[in-house]
Formats: C-alpha cells, structure tokens, sequence
C-alpha cells in the first residue's frame, strides 16, 4: 500500500509504526452549521479508517473539537448565549450530521476546553527548553529556533516573514511567532495560568491532544490543503520542538476542497450549502459518490447536476444490492473474485476511491447481465455488498417523494436551461421547496410559458423526462394537470 504523503511530496509505502493505526483529523470549530466542504473532508478520512480495517489493520481514531475560538466567542456574544452553549448546540447538530452521512465516530472525541491544563503543561516546556517565551500576558513560539520550520508547506522564513504583520496589542519578538497562549480580554472565557488569565492559541491544542491520545510519533495526520500552513507547520513545529521526538507525524494526509464556482466553500465566505441541507435534498449514499468519485487530493466543484447524476447512480447501485440472487449449476456461477482485486489494488494506490467506485459500478453492471442470462449471483452481491461497505454506502432505499425530489431538481435545472435559451430568466434554485409536487408545478409552469413560446420540442422533452420517473402530464382545457403512473 502507498499514500501520498505531503511532508515528503511523493507516495511511500505505508509502514506504520505499530501494530495500531494511529489516526489523529482536525475536527470543527462549532460556531455554525457544518458544510459540504466540512462533509467532504470527513468522509474521505472515514472511508480511509474503513479501508485501513479491511486490510485487517487495528485503527485508533481521534478527532478533536475546537469548543473555544475567536469566531466562537463573535458569534456568541451576536447571539447572547455562552460560547458553552453556541459550541454544544452546534457540535450535537454536526455530529448528527456525521451520523446522516454514514460516517463513523472517532475513538476519541477531546474537547479543547477539557485539555487545558495539558496545553498549559506543553507551553511551560516549551518555555524552559527556549522555545517560547512570555510576553504582554501571552505566550509566543520562537519560529525561528525551529531550523527546518516550513519543510511541509515548503515555504522559507524570509517569504513568509514578507507576508507577516504584528497585530495591535502583541509583543512578538518576530512577525513569525505564532500564539500559544493569548492574554484575557474583557468579557472572554478565559483560566488561570502561570502568565495570567488567558486561553490557549489555536495550534497548541491539537499537539496536546494527539500527544497524549496517540504517542509521541502518529502514523496518520489529516485535514484539509487549507491546514497546511499554518495549522500543521505549526503543529510540527512545537510537537518535535517539545517532545525531541521526530517524526512527529509519519504520513500527512490533505484532502482538496471543496469549490463553489472558483471559491472554496467556507463559512467565512458564505458560500455553502449545510450538510443538513444537503440531506433534505440527497441520500448519504448520493452525498458520499460525489466525494469519492475524485481522487481525495483533488478539488471538487459542487453542482446539484453533479449530485442528482450521484443519486441516480447511488439508486442503480441499490437496485443491485436490494435485487435477488440469481443461481444455476455449477460452472455458470458470476465469478467476483477479480473486482475485489481491483479494489484492494485501486486503494492501495493512495486511497485512489474513484478507481474504487469504478470497480464498484462494473461489478453492479456484470450483476444485472448474470441475472438477465439466469446465471448465479449470489456470491458476486456478497463481495458487492463487501466493496461498497468499505466506501461507507449504506445501499438503504428512499421512499419515492425523496427519490423523486431528487429527479424533479436535475430535471428543473435542465428546464432552466430552455428558458434561457428562449429568453426567459432561469429560475433560482436555491431556497427551493423540498416537496415533489411543489417542484413538479414548477417544472409544469415552465413547460407551460414554453408552449406560450411555440417551443414544441422542449415542452415534449420535458413531457417525456417526467414519463421516465412514472409522472404523465395531460393538457386539458382547465390547464395541465398530473398523475404518476403506478
């Protein structure tokens, strides 16, 4: 098996250094609703730790939550509640969307607030070994006493020295030193230290964390590209720095972003779609093959097409799993061996999910042949059923209203693409309303102002699209009306 690993630039074999894999992915920070980039990020890992069990390695996972933080402290004093609070409230709704997309929950889940005294434990070493230092009632990291700081951005002090400022109110030897532990403001959550009232930097809890759950040496580090600089440079930097340990992390491991348009979706652009949302509309089997039909280190751009082409092949995929078991005489039974070796050999090469998903849709496809020919398939679905497993889709059936809600949305985007071309103003979809009907008059009214139009062919188009999901239109005098055909 090889990984990419961002440290080194190049796939390595991957050795671990136990017979534990050892896993340690930056949680959120809850101070609103998870996002599909949030989604995306998880369920790669989540899929990696499945992988990781079915190539028969023990996996201990932890993920930690960032339950205090600047945007925390903003949003709750917006709201008027305790950053306790906003940060439970927001973390029970981000793990009930983990729950929805079929991902599994880490080992252990520590919380930032519940490591302090481990945090004020780490900066004090760093302190006596010369590493950081005290400063206007905060604590700063020497970046400079680290001589191979920036080896996993691959960027060097002087370039990243141009770009640094100090901030109104800090003491910093250098523009480079990065916070460890930030001084009480007025208002602010804050816990006694040897430098005074304060709380902890961001990068310091994530050292904590992963040293005192996993080791000094972690096989695995995950995240987002985004993290690169500064979250895991920084994490490198006081982890080796106070422990003298090196690596500190074996494999990094970063996944792509997720993209609205030309932008990354995030919370501080406002550019997303909540992953809440996302499962009124889609299946968690849906929402996971449009992640892991791209290679983990790629961007993915996000489009409800893109979706509704995952949810109609997620249905196909059910299709097969819920469908019965062919059997004949020995000899003519379909063989499935070969695909599970496609698999194993597709994520073996760097989790590589999209040869995997590949696999997965081919096995489906000579399936329904062995089932037409009366050929056996029990064995086949048994090593489909395997497969799919590992890529954490649950292969549940939807009721009809959320597979045609599904169905109607790609459709409405089709249609708005007539309008355009005839002139008339597409219609928004965002704030859409999730009810099939309420989308199907939609589509019915834009039918109707093509027809206005003389628009023949589109209006028959979109006649014969809603026939394929069992949806008959006639046009009578009173206007058209609706019927499914059972």
């Amino acid at each position: 098996m090889k990984v990419y690993n961002t440290l080194s630039g190049k796939k390595e074999e991957f050795t671990p250094g136990g017979d534990t894999v050892s896993i340690y992915v930056c949680g959120v920070t809850p101070y609103s609703d998870a996002h599909l980039g949030h989604a995306m990020s998880y369920i790669i890992f989540d899929v990696i730790r499945r992988y990781l069990q079915y190539r028969g390695y023990p996996v201990k996972y932890v993920q930690n939550v960032t339950d205090i933080d600047d945007k925390i402290i903003d949003r709750a004093n917006l709201l008027g509640v305790s950053t306790q609070e906003l940060a439970g409230r927001y973390t029970a709704g981000f793990q009930e969307n983990m729950a929805g997309l079929n991902v599994a929950a880490p080992d252990i889940v520590p919380y930032a607030t519940g490591e302090i005294d481990g945090m004020k434990e780490m900066i004090a070493g760093l302190m006596e070994k010369g590493f950081a230092y005290a400063a206007g009632g905060s604590v700063y990291f020497r970046v400079r006493r680290v001589e191979d700081y920036g080896k996993l951005s691959r960027r060097s002090l002087e370039s990243m020295r141009a770009g640094a400022r100090v901030e109104a109110g800090e003491e910093k030897e250098d523009p480079m030193d990065f916070v460890l532990w930030k001084a009480a403001k007025p208002g602010e959550p804050s816990w006694e230290s040897p430098w005074g009232r304060g709380r902890p930097g961001w990068h310091i809890e994530c050292s904590v964390m992963s040293l005192k759950y996993l080791g000094s040496t972690i096989d695995i580090h995950g995240g987002g590209q985004d993290l690169v600089f500064p979250h895991h440079e920084n994490e490198i930097a006081q982890s080796e720095s106070y422990t003298g340990v090196k690596p500190f992390v074996r494999y990094w491991l970063h996944n792509g972003l997720l993209q609205m348009g030309a932008e990354k979706m995030s919370k501080s652009l406002g550019n997303l779609i909540t992953i809440r949302e996302a499962l009124e509309k889609y299946s968690a089997d849906a929402l996971r093959l449009f992640v892991l039909s791209s290679h983990y280190r790629s961007p993915l751009t996000y489009s409800p097409e893109i979706i509704a082409a995952a949810e109609r092949g997620a249905e196909r995929l059910r299709q097969v799993a819920q469908g019965a078991a062919g059997t004949a005489a020995p000899g003519e039974e379909l063989a499935a061996g070969g695909y599970r070796s496609r698999f194993v050999e597709a994520m073996d090469d760097d989790f590589n999910t999209a040869q995997a998903v590949a696999v997965l849709f081919d096995l489906a496809r000579e399936i329904n042949r062995a089932d037409e020919k009366g050929a056996g398939s029990a064995e086949a679905r048994r090593v489909f059923t395997e497969l799919a497993g590992v890529l954490g889709l649950t292969l549940r059936g939807r009721d009809r209203q959320e597979i045609d809600t599904v169905r109607l949305l790609a459709l409405l985007e089709s249609v708005n693409r007539m309008r355009l071309a005839s002139g008339l103003e597409r219609q928004p979809l965002d704030r859409l309303p999730g009810d099939a009907g309420a989308l199907l008059e939609r589509i019915i009214s834009s039918r109707n102002l093509l027809r206005d139009q003389k628009k023949w062919r589109d209006a028959d188009t979109i006649r014969d699209e809603l026939a394929k999901l069992d949806i008959i239109l006639e046009d009578t005098a009173k206007g058209t009306v609706w019927k499914y055909q059972r």
